[in-house]
């Protein structure tokens, strides 16, 4: 939660809206269609779960390789370093590690020095020499190559248009696995600098579909903004609830959200189909690319499409903490 996004009659269908005032500029990104094809989520996540990357341990060659990839999409698809280059060394883990932090930024005079962080974590467990049985690499598809893959289809739909108001950091956090270190040390360093962070959305393990809800995705930590009524208003369906292991397991602090909403005080939650029912093969070598339902993932992504385009355009900060 791939690897070239091909433009025009390639890979995707770009209907125009009629109007061209420059006040309609947002309402034009809304009515645009874009398709997300499945055979580029199936490339990215494939990629990610390989065995060559043993399991995208924090620090190893593995990893490396992920990390490589990642930033040649950013490239391909125009989508700047914030900071010197994409690498943002981690300065709380033994290992060299980084996050991978892309710029796109608004176009907007006042908004864009407002940002959005979408984020999801590409490193995973690695290889456990303790486990049975000849395959002891865990690949990690749900947890979270599966975040990864839709974060980098909605950064090259974001990358398309040159008209979002707001500015977006797109970033792959490192060292989830070892204690949301990745996303600490980012979070950390951006309030240092004085970083106008308005919301922080973040994508985790949707890489199944939940089968008994009337909802696709499940929100952490519903009782702290409205985003979750908004991410609905946006979409225009009920595509995001609440289901009660959020609370029993306090998920909202166990994912890259939670640094940035204790350093910024700000609406920061993740977005999952993990409902601890769905899938068996949590932080096990089972968890493969061939278990991931890309027709599930391909739909979520293009379902949150809308959401995001509306998180960045709208006028004024309408996602908002609720008051205690």
């Amino acid at each position: 939660m791939k690897k070239i996004l091909l433009f025009a009659a390639l890979s995707l269908s770009l209907v125009a809206c009629k109007s061209t005032s420059t006040k309609d500029t947002s309402v034009k990104q809304q009515e645009t269609v874009y398709e997300v094809k499945e055979t580029n989520v199936i490339e990215t996540l494939k990629y990610l779960t390989l065995d060559e990357l043993e399991g995208r341990d924090s620090g190893s060659k593995g990893i490396e390789k992920a990390a490589i990839y990642l930033e040649n999409q950013f490239k391909q698809h125009n989508i700047k370093p914030y900071f010197d280059s994409y690498r943002d060394t981690l300065s709380n883990y033994k290992e060299t590690s980084y996050n991978i932090v892309g710029l796109i930024e608004g176009t907007d005079p006042k908004l864009k020095n407002e940002y959005i962080i979408l984020g999801a974590h590409y490193d995973h467990i690695g290889i456990t020499p303790e486990v049975k049985g000849d395959d002891k690499i865990n690949n990690g598809a749900n947890d979270n190559a599966s975040g990864t893959t839709i974060l980098s289809e909605i950064a090259k739909y974001i990358a398309t248009f040159k008209n979002n108001k707001r500015s977006v950091l797109v970033v792959y956090f490192s060292a989830e696995e070892r204690g949301l270190l990745g996303s600490q040390h980012l979070a950390d360093k951006l309030k240092a600098k004085g970083f106008n962070l308005y919301a922080m959305l973040n994508f985790e393990m949707m890489g199944v579909p939940m089968t008994d809800k009337d909802f696709e995705l499940y929100i952490t930590g519903p009782q702290t903004s409205n985003m979750w009524d908004k991410l609905n208003e946006y979409a225009g369906e009920k595509l995001v609830g609440v289901i009660p292991e959020e609370r029993q397991y306090q998920l909202f602090r166990a994912s890259d959200n939670f640094p940035f909403y204790v350093a910024f005080n700000v609406p920061s939650q993740t977005v999952c189909s993990f409902d601890f029912k769905n899938y068996a093969y949590y932080h096990q070598p089972q968890d493969e690319f061939q278990l991931m339902d890309t027709k599930f993932m391909t739909s979520i992504t293009q379902k949150m499409l809308p959401v995001v385009t509306k998180m960045i355009n709208a006028e004024t900060q309408e996602i908002q903490l609720t008051k205690k």
